[in-house]
């Protein structure tokens, strides 16, 4: 098929590259010309594993292509995909301007169109519910009939985007039309040729389905993050009550790590999207005003830990600090904890020094130089008070201790994200803080 995918982000860009991928003809559109000039020069702008291979092969079999010309890309695709941001208002409602400016635009395009081909416009930006209608109502305005706006929710895992846009746990499509349903199937049966389901509905339980999901996730985190505090205060171990919840097949494994706050672009937005749409509807959903406020908390739980081992004075203490991405395998910096973290140290006017396997540059642009940047995990530890982890980099997971040892004026290390045992940390002589588990004095 011939793809037009509107905006190159992380959705985008993965989605395209993808979709060439299974022999697609992709052209991405997009007006930022520092990222369309890198794309031209074959530079992928983002850190995500095993994309760069797919994009660079599919730039050479010619299958995907980028470009500013909304109008090319529109009359030539059979099915566009819209990728735009959807940030969050200053009310928490997502702010749908990128989508609907782009709605006004294809529409003027198809109006001047000369033949009346039929296009499927795909709304695969995270929009609350009724955001098809209003793109529909948009395009309708021009005259235009012979179309159908799509919903179709991405449920991609930042640092395993590619594995999960190439092998789906499900495919979620909302529409009306026949025939763009049947598209669709065509479009992504490659995906799912294992058998995993292709979900068919009206567009907006498409639309509610995404944001359903990740705040559903957001509440397991949130409540592990609970569960965790309250297992430290009563002397019990979160990580052996985690292992047992999991084995439960009614609860399932994944999603119960404790830790210090979710971020990233999709939680912290889709739950209070979710919250302020539920309000408009009349129906308010109050566990996710909690969820949302937990997860605040849980951010500033480290550094109350740090704060207390050194008698509520940080002055002029220097701590090292692993991890800046919100999670492993990213550079994405957005809503990471670690901002929180890092701002509240040097507000007490402690010094910071901070590495990270991928997120050095973007770090830059949320911290700026407040705090010093390491060359490699080590060169952050001379003469540091305290080492904190704030991101479960597998690399940090198998330290060379002895050498830590060495470099730290204190053998004391902050674990907001559980990678250590603490036994073999008594063992190896650490003072060592977890989250939800007795702490080690040594």
């Amino acid at each position: 098929m011939k793809l037009a995918v509107i905006g190159t982000g992380y959705v985008g860009l993965v989605s395209g590259t993808c979709f060439a991928e299974m022999g697609n003809t992709v052209i991405c559109v997009d007006n930022n010309p520092d990222k369309l000039e890198k794309l031209n020069k074959r530079i992928v702008p983002i850190y995500e594993p095993g994309l760069e291979i797919l994009f660079q092969r599919n730039i050479d079999k010619k299958r995907l292509s980028f470009t500013s010309d909304l109008r090319r890309a529109v009359e030539e695709s059979e099915i566009i995909f819209l990728c735009l941001p959807t940030p969050q208002g200053e009310d928490g409602s997502a702010d749908l301007k990128y989508v609907f400016g782009v709605a006004e635009e294809i529409g003027k395009i198809l109006q001047s169109l000369p033949n009346n081909e039929f296009k499927i416009i795909v709304n695969k930006s995270t929009v609350p519910v009724g955001t098809s209608t209003a793109v529909r109502q948009i395009i309708e305005k021009y005259n235009i009939e012979n179309f159908e706006v799509v919903s179709n929710p991405e449920f991609l895992r930042e640092g395993f985007a590619v594995d999960d846009f190439m092998k789906p746990d499900r495919i979620v499509v909302g529409a009306r039309n026949p025939k763009a349903f049947e598209k669709m199937r065509i479009l992504y049966e490659p995906f799912v040729r294992q058998g995993n389901p292709i979900f068919e509905m009206d567009p907006e339980s498409a639309e509610v389905t995404k944001y359903a999901s990740n705040s559903y996730l957001a509440m397991r985190i949130t409540f592990m993050n609970e569960l965790a505090n309250f297992c430290e205060k009563a002397g019990a171990n979160v990580e052996m009550v985690r292992k047992a919840m999991g084995s439960d097949s009614r609860i399932g494994k994944r999603f119960l790590f404790p830790g210090i706050g979710y971020g990233g672009s999709c939680f912290p937005k889709d739950v209070n999207a979710l919250i302020k749409t539920s309000e408009e509807f009349g129906s308010p959903m109050k566990i996710l005003k909690v969820v949302d406020e937990v997860n605040k908390n849980q951010k500033q739980l480290l550094v109350k830990k740090v704060k207390e081992h050194f008698n509520g004075n940080i002055e002029g203490k220097k701590f090292a600090v692993w991890g800046l991405s919100f999670k492993p395998n990213t550079d994405d910096m957005r809503e990471a904890p670690s901002i929180v973290i890092i701002n509240q140290l040097l507000d007490s006017n402690a010094k910071v020094v901070a590495y990270d396997p991928a997120a050095m540059e973007n770090a830059r642009f949320y911290l700026g130089d407040k705090p010093e940047y390491a060359q490699d995990q080590y060169s952050a530890l001379p003469d540091a008070d305290a080492l904190l982890i704030l991101t479960e980099w597998n690399e940090f997971r198998n330290p060379d201790f002895d050498k830590i040892k060495s470099l730290l004026k204190n053998k004391l290390i902050f674990d907001g994200r559980n990678i250590f045992d603490p036994a073999k940390m008594k063992e190896l002589g650490f003072t060592y803080y977890s989250i939800g588990r007795k702490p080690v004095n040594n």
